[in-house]
């Protein structure tokens, strides 16, 4: 992949009449835990992942999200060529621009703020998805299900890397956990009125779109599942889609307008681009199988055996073949990324709950539990050898990607941020593919700072300023510096740093600083450090 920005209803109670796809439950079956217990052991958690994250992983976490919101609170900060073209919604970076001006008015915005309280706001989202994770396992299963269903969520290692990160897909990701709980084709019958959840969940849905147009994937699948069960099509079609859409529509359109200075139809350009013209396979392309063969199973990695025994045990058709619909249509896109099929990795994981739930002793495959008086037993061998495999497997690259690999582009960026207050450091040059590091969404000082550009150009055969600088460092570089501003500090990765050394220092630069990044190859072959060097002329 190349590195390139790119009010709650109550569910129905245990008693409530179950639909036939739905297990049935032994009354006492398993202690109930409340919500509000849920969500505390839930938030707790992702504020320690919050916390623990420190690497990078892809450039739109800060790109796309904070360094738009620092330049709405503060008059300053990066806006790439995608706000030019208006293919993005300014309401995701506006929920970051209102944590911003709230540590503004404090007093807060230092370097430790400015670089963690977004990432602890996103767990706070985060803790809400894990819930409703619980909750809709809960409602489709039962709460014994729904336990494993959120062990295997929080113990996932790329749950785990990628959750708390500001990314719009882990946004979309908690809204399409919540809308899908109030569905009423995802739903056990109960005795609510069903339009009344509909409601709910075609609201929460839309605002999904809103902020990431393709999340309509989903829905897409969801609402012809709605329409062929539903009785009332009429009033679904006419009276809650149409008018809840055009509403949340119209109040993005609103929002843009203001912010964009201009009316804009973001969803339209952003179906130009990505679909209509593929725009996207500018940042790299991957086989069409990609998703079914690399990507969902690394994101599983050993709960995939598990989630698959699952589907089948389950036998949750309509919920499964929403995650097949996903990776099918997105497997369509030349483009791929990881993230991208974020929103169904929660619901895989749940079959992942639903196969450990049959395997304890006091869980049969149907889904009835065996009796109250077998749930303290001691769990079977085989069980603590599936738990024990699991951990061993998921915890450690946990870790890892969380707190070792490519972590070398925040910490340059938070070094930074500290070195400026103090007067060292006055202008910036990345020589780097672009895009690689956080910019002024962590450096937070109106400095001079130039990164190489890689917008698409219409002409896909001529290489952007990105490119130019990997195809030949040293010759871009010489050429480069005879209309520089002569900057205090230029920041590189330690693969171009050993072919341009001899050009730093007859340029009076020296090493300053010298950061590890990845043990094996990434994007641009192998970056084991960030160095920077500074000015001995100014």
């Amino acid at each position: 992949m190349r590195q390139r920005h790119r009010a709650e209803v109550s569910p129905p109670s245990s008693s409530s009449s179950l639909s036939s796809n739905r297990p049935d439950r032994a009354p006492n079956s398993d202690p109930q835990v409340s919500p509000r217990a849920i969500f505390v052991l839930c938030l707790a958690f992702r504020i320690a992942n919050a916390l623990v994250v420190q690497t990078y992983f892809n450039p739109d976490e800060h790109w796309q999200a904070l360094e738009v919101a620092h330049r709405i609170v503060f008059g300053y900060g990066h806006l790439t060529w995608e706000w030019k073209k208006g293919i993005r919604s300014y309401l995701h970076p506006l929920l970051f621009a209102l944590l911003y001006k709230v540590l503004a008015l404090l007093g807060l915005d230092t370097p430790w703020f400015m670089i963690k309280a977004p990432r602890l706001l996103q767990s706070i989202f985060s803790a809400v998805g894990d819930l409703y994770l619980y909750k809709l396992s809960d409602l489709l299963f039962d709460n014994y299900v729904a336990k494993w269903s959120l062990f295997s969520q929080l113990t996932n290692w790329f749950m785990f890397f990628c959750f708390t990160r500001t990314f719009s897909n882990t946004l979309e990701t908690v809204l399409t956990l919540v809308s899908l709980y109030y569905w009423p084709c995802m739903r056990p019958a109960s005795g609510k009125p069903r339009f009344l959840s509909r409601r709910l969940g075609v609201t929460i849905a839309a605002f999904a779109c809103a902020i990431r147009p393709t999340s309509a994937i989903v829905w897409l699948y969801v609402g012809f599942v709605e329409l062929f069960e539903a009785r009332d099509r009429l009033r679904f079609v006419f009276l809650e889609v149409a008018p809840i859409g055009v509403l949340v529509l119209g109040l993005t359109c609103i929002l843009d307008r203001l912010m964009y200075g201009s009316w804009i139809l973001v969803p339209l350009n952003f179906l130009k681009f990505n679909f209509l013209s593929s725009g996207g396979d500018y940042y790299g392309t991957h086989k069409w199988h990609w998703y079914f063969t690399q990507a969902f199973p690394v994101m599983l990695l050993t709960f995939l055996p598990f989630s698959i025994a699952g589907i089948m045990q389950s036998r949750q058709w309509k919920i499964s073949g929403l995650i097949a619909w996903v990776l099918g249509l997105y497997s369509v896109l030349g483009h791929k990324e990881f993230r991208f099929v974020l929103p169904v990795l929660p619901i895989t994981l749940m079959f992942s709950g639903y196969s450990l739930a049959t395997m304890s002793m006091s869980y049969s495959p149907n889904g009835r539990m065996k009796g109250s008086s077998n749930i303290h037993k001691k769990c079977p061998p085989k069980m603590q050898l599936a738990l024990l495999f699991l951990l061993a497997t998921n915890i450690p690259m946990a870790m890892y990607m969380s707190l070792v690999h490519q972590r070398g582009t925040e910490d340059v960026m938070n070094h930074l941020s500290k070195e400026v207050l103090n007067g060292k450091v006055r202008s910036i040059i990345f020589l780097m593919p672009c895009h690689a590091t956080p910019y002024y969404s962590t450096l937070h000082r109106n400095i001079p700072m130039h990164f190489l550009d890689c917008t698409p150009c219409e002409d896909k055969g001529i290489p952007d300023e990105s490119d130019r600088f990997m195809m030949d460092p040293v010759g871009f570089v010489s050429e480069y510096a005879k209309t520089w501003s002569l900057p205090s500090h230029i920041v590189l990765f330690e693969s171009e740093e050993k072919l341009l050394r001899d050009f730093l220092i007859s340029h009076s630069f020296r090493e300053v600083k010298r950061f590890f990044h990845a043990h094996f190859k990434v994007d641009h072959g192998l970056q084991a450090s960030v160095v920077v060097y500074a000015s001995t002329s100014q």
